[in-house]
C-alpha cells in the first residue's frame, strides 16, 4: 500500500512537472501557424545535432499527441528511425526573426514516401500504416484551435516522377490546394512549394522535368501561390535527401517566398 502512495504521489507530481512546462501560447492573432506537408524531404531526413534539439523562443510545434511544445529536430515522426533536420526550423525561425511580438506554430503532417495520390481523403498510406490527407487534417484543426493559419509549406514530387503519375501531378496538385483552402477555411491561404532536389551526378528523367514545370508554374496558376528553388542544394549522398546544412539554407528559401509573398505591394 505504501509503494502504490508513492507511484501515486510520484505520477501526481510528474504530471504538475508537465502541465508546468508547457509553453505559454500567445493571443491567437499573434500565433501563427504553418503547416507542414509532403514526402520525405518535407519531413526532413539531414542529421541532427545539439544545436537543432536547443529549443528557440518563439518557435513551437504540435507534437504527435496534440500538444504544443518546443519545435526541435526532428519535427516530423512518419518513419521514427528515419526522421531528421528538414527545412521547417529554419523557416521559423526566419520568419519569426521578420515578425517580433509573433510567436510560430509548426505543423508536422509530412509522410515519407507519399505520392500525391495519397493526399486526399480516405487513403490509407500502407509503408507507414496511416492516413496523410485525413491525419494532415486533423491535426491542423486541433492546432487552429490556438492561432491563425498563415500558411502551406509543401514538398512532395519524387514518388510522381514517372510514367505512370507524372502528367497528371499538376492537376492533381492544383486539386489538394483548393482542397486544402476549403477544408480549414483559409480561401488564400499561402502555399509554397519547394522545387526537387537537383543534385550533382544524378539528372533528371523528362518525368521529373514535368512534375518541376507543374512547380515553376504553380504561381502563375494558382493564386496565392510560390515556388521555390534549389539551386546549389546538397544531397546527403544518397541522391535523394537534402543533406542537414542544404535543408537550413532551403527554410530560409522558403520564409524569403513566404515574406515576398504577404508583404503589401510597394
Amino acid at each position: 500500500m505504501r509503494a502504490f502512495r508513492f507511484l501515486l504521489v510520484a505520477l501526481v507530481c510528474s504530471a504538475s512537472f508537465v502541465r508546468a512546462a508547457a509553453p505559454a501560447l500567445p493571443a491567437r492573432e499573434n500565433f501563427h501557424l504553418f503547416l507542414l506537408v509532403g514526402q520525405s524531404n518535407m519531413a526532413g531526413r539531414g542529421a541532427v545535432t545539439d544545436a537543432d534539439k536547443a529549443p528557440r523562443p518563439r518557435v513551437l510545434m504540435l507534437n504527435p499527441a496534440g500538444a504544443w511544445v518546443p519545435a526541435v529536430d526532428p519535427l516530423h515522426f512518419d518513419k521514427p528511425a528515419a526522421a531528421g533536420v528538414g527545412l521547417g526550423r529554419s523557416f521559423a525561425d526566419a520568419v519569426a526573426a521578420a515578425t517580433p511580438g509573433v510567436t510560430i506554430g509548426l505543423i508536422p503532417c509530412a509522410v515519407g514516401g507519399s505520392p500525391i495520390d495519397a493526399w486526399q481523403p480516405g487513403y490509407f498510406y500502407q509503408p507507414t500504416k496511416s492516413h496523410p490527407w485525413d491525419d494532415a487534417m486533423r491535426r491542423a484543426k486541433i492546432a487552429l484551435q490556438s492561432g491563425t493559419l498563415k500558411g502551406v509549406l509543401w514538398h512532395q514530387g519524387e514518388s510522381d516522377s514517372n510514367r505512370e503519375l507524372a502528367a497528371g501531378h499538376e492537376a492533381k496538385l492544383h486539386a489538394l490546394i483548393a482542397r486544402m483552402r476549403a477544408e480549414l477555411n483559409a480561401p488564400a491561404a499561402p502555399f509554397i512549394v519547394g522545387q526537387l532536389g537537383r543534385f550533382t551526378d544524378s539528372p533528371w528523367n523528362q518525368f521529373k522535368t514535368q512534375v518541376d514545370k507543374a512547380h515553376r508554374e504553380l504561381p502563375a496558376k494558382v493564386p496565392h501561390t510560390a515556388f521555390v528553388s534549389s539551386e546549389g542544394l546538397a544531397d546527403k549522398g544518397d541522391k535523394t535527401h537534402f543533406n542537414s546544412d542544404a535543408y537550413r539554407e532551403f527554410g530560409q528559401r522558403y520564409a524569403e517566398a513566404y515574406i515576398k509573398l504577404t508583404s503589401p505591394a510597394k
